[in-house]
């Protein structure tokens, strides 16, 4: 069946759910969120929801970082006065 996911129509199994999607495409779960059909998804229910024709998906990822302290951070304000 086909879904579309971030944008792109992707072919999935007929009784796949989103956990099997996320592992197919090699996507952890711990730092994703997951939008449904317009319906952000708890982490908890990802392997019971089950996908159908026509459903759309956006997976997000968090990335973490930074600059360090004294960089373009401090110039712009974004650190308290010591």
């Amino acid at each position: 069946m086909q879904i579309q996911v971030n944008g792109e129509a992707r072919a999935c199994r007929v009784d796949a759910t989103v956990g099997d999607l996320l592992r197919d495409l090699a996507i952890k779960t711990e730092r994703v969120a997951v939008e449904l059909n317009l319906e952000i998804l708890d982490r908890k229910d990802f392997d019971g929801r089950s996908l159908h024709a026509g459903d759309r998906l956006e997976i997000l990822s968090f990335i973490g970082g930074g600059a360090p302290i004294g960089s373009h951070v401090r110039e712009r304000g974004f650190v308290h006065a010591e």
